[in-house]
């Protein structure tokens, strides 16, 4: 599946930056990794947006946002977000620093 460039160059905008972050090739689409973990990506249109367990039903209440199920089965603690859920920078940056700052409280993955 092709993911959309324009979001994936938004989220690089947004990230501006910052360190420590990469970006791979995943699940068709791309994802932005952070201390080893993805912590969003573009799949399609949707961002797939990594927020926890703790924040998995606070996340699915709010608007143009679905369970994210590759396989059929629904990945707990991650969200699609659909294109109107991102309209502004204000709504992609809610998403990208509510996942960044999930993942940097994981601890570091060494490299394989």
């Amino acid at each position: 599946m092709a993911y959309d460039a324009l979001l994936a160059d938004r989220v690089r905008s947004a990230l501006n930056g910052a360190a420590g972050i990469s970006e791979r090739k995943m699940f068709g689409g791309l994802a932005f990794m952070a201390g080893g973990y993805m912590f969003v990506g573009v799949s399609g249109k949707a961002l797939m947006a990594r927020v926890g367990p703790e924040r998995y039903l606070e996340a699915l209440a709010r608007s143009h946002v679905r369970v994210m199920d590759f396989t059929g089965k629904p990945m707990k603690g991650y969200v699609f977000v659909d294109p109107p859920g991102l309209e502004t920078d204000a709504d992609l940056s809610y998403w990208i620093e509510t996942c960044i700052g999930f993942v940097r409280s994981l601890p570091v993955r060494s490299r394989k």
